[in-house]
């Protein structure tokens, strides 16, 4: 495969170092960003056909590891805008691009909708770098100092300026709501915009030090493994497209031959209650606080109508006991243990 002068992809936008040139070690960062996306995937299928621990991906490490994959993609989108508008704006190309992935994320929302509606993803990364690539353009002639600083009050004041005034449907997007919607894959604007001004910081402080000459000579990406990765990068959005359905349907044809063994329904309970706690709750807390309620349930005599999503469990007066019950023991055993 070519390493110079090929069409940018829609997903990169341009890497080009100087002109008529790629510089491969950005198509094999995105492309190696790309892979570990495909490996969160595939153990998130797992998960989902009931071959891993319900809920396994949702916290600890593999919930780490998400949000690592989620920033390196959102860095690069920075970057990448750098690079492509850096003699000024192009327009024409950047329109094309941006047509491309949003028609991406619009047939993700579609096809998650019909067979996940109640978590279907709404905004997701490809939403996400749709709108950051707009949003970006404002910052491109910026100082970088005041584009990373931008970037960082992002990142280190979203947890700080939630708002019911965020709670309304079509601002939810923002990240600013006093809860995390249901979703499959929701990466709002706060915090993660702040990844992609900081891609924007660190693209202007290379263009301004010819970073990226030689960054282009750094690596030619001339071995098999470089130029497999260098070709994911340069076509990320297909690969983004393509691989999931991809990953189901084989995981799907295996569990035909293979079928997982059927999960308790207490280990059901535990891995959906300790992600969802986990949205607003230390992961300690919740591991408590699901396991307190888990076992009130059962003493209450009310446990199966919990796994039965009966109507008016909000009422139930017994759910409502072990709820508060397990709320302040659980906050008592956490404070112990700190």
């Amino acid at each position: 495969m070519q390493a110079s002068n090929p069409k940018p992809s829609p997903f990169s936008d341009s890497n080009s170092g100087k002109s008529g040139s790629r510089i491969p070690l950005l198509d094999v960062a995105r492309g190696t960003a790309l892979i570990a996306m495909a490996i969160y995937h595939f153990s998130w299928d797992l998960e989902f056909f009931g071959y891993l621990e319900p809920g396994l991906t949702s916290h600890g490490g593999w919930k780490i590891f998400a949000r690592c994959i989620a920033g390196s993609f959102l860095f690069l989108v920075g970057i990448s805008l750098v690079l492509a508008h850096r003699n000024g704006i192009r327009w024409r190309p950047f329109f094309k691009r941006l047509a491309m992935i949003a028609a991406g994320a619009i047939a993700v929302t579609i096809a998650t909708l019909k067979f996940s509606p109640h978590s279907f993803v709404f905004f997701g990364i490809l939403h996400n770098i749709t709108v950051s690539s707009v949003l970006g353009l404002a910052f491109l002639r910026l100082p970088a100092l005041v584009t990373a600083l931008a970037g960082f009050l992002v990142v280190l004041l979203a947890p700080y300026l939630h708002s019911s005034l965020f709670d309304w449907p079509g601002l939810i997007w923002i990240g600013l709501s006093t809860y995390v919607p249901r979703s499959n894959d929701f990466v709002p604007m706060f915090p993660w915009f702040g990844a992609v001004l900081l891609g924007i910081a660190t693209g202007r402080i290379m263009l301004r030090t010819d970073g990226f000459k030689s960054l282009a000579t750094l690596y030619e990406a001339n071995d098999k493994a470089g130029r497999t990765l260098v070709f994911f990068g340069h076509h990320g959005l297909a690969f983004y497209l393509i691989h999931q359905p991809v990953l189901v349907a084989v995981v799907y044809i295996f569990s035909l031959v293979f079928p997982p063994a059927q999960p308790s329904q207490e280990s059901l309970y535990i891995g959906a209650c300790v992600p969802a706690c986990s949205q607003n709750q230390s992961e300690q807390y919740c591991k408590l606080y699901c396991q307190c309620t888990l076992e009130g349930l059962k003493n209450e005599g009310v446990f199966d109508l919990v796994m039965s999503n009966a109507p008016d469990l909000d009422s139930n007066p017994f759910v409502q006991r072990v709820v508060g019950s397990c709320s302040l023991s659980s906050e008592g055993q956490q404070d112990q243990g700190r």
